[in-house]
């Protein structure tokens, strides 16, 4: 298994991030570094994932009124330490910290790990709820 810590502080050097998001291929958001950065500082919560070397492998970021809902907005792991724990020791922190809200909501890609991943963790996609099935809606520019 990798090594590595986590960090709860927004303050992420640009390079660190770009090269994260880059390497998942997130190039939505690298089109506009100043606008990514933003969106992370402004964020109601950041848990990031560093290697050995001080190296950023992972984030997760989340956008709150922290009374009823949380959206995780972002979650990644730099693909060399993916299946190594640092995705279920970042989404843990994210819930630790949000366990009290009603709603946790999360919008991912269609893909069967993710699923699987995902589920692992307690959470269940919209269609799945039996006692009351949701929709969600979204809009993308």
């Amino acid at each position: 298994m990798s090594s590595f810590t986590l960090s709860s502080s927004a303050t992420i050097p640009e390079a660190e991030i770009i090269s994260l998001y880059d390497s998942v291929e997130w190039t939505a958001y690298t089109k506009d570094p100043q606008l990514l950065y933003q969106a992370i500082k402004n964020s109601s919560f950041v848990i990031s994932a560093w290697n050995e070397s001080g190296n950023l492998v992972g984030l997760a970021r989340a956008i709150s009124d922290d009374a009823t809902i949380c959206y995780l907005q972002d979650i990644l792991v730099r693909p060399d330490f993916q299946r190594t724990g640092v995705g279920r020791a970042l989404l843990e922190q994210v819930m630790e910290r949000y366990g009290h809200v009603r709603q946790s909501v999360l919008i991912t890609d269609d893909e069967p790990r993710q699923r699987a991943f995902y589920e692992s963790m307690g959470l269940t996609e919209g269609a799945d709820f039996v006692s009351a099935p949701v929709r969600v809606f979204a809009k993308f520019r």
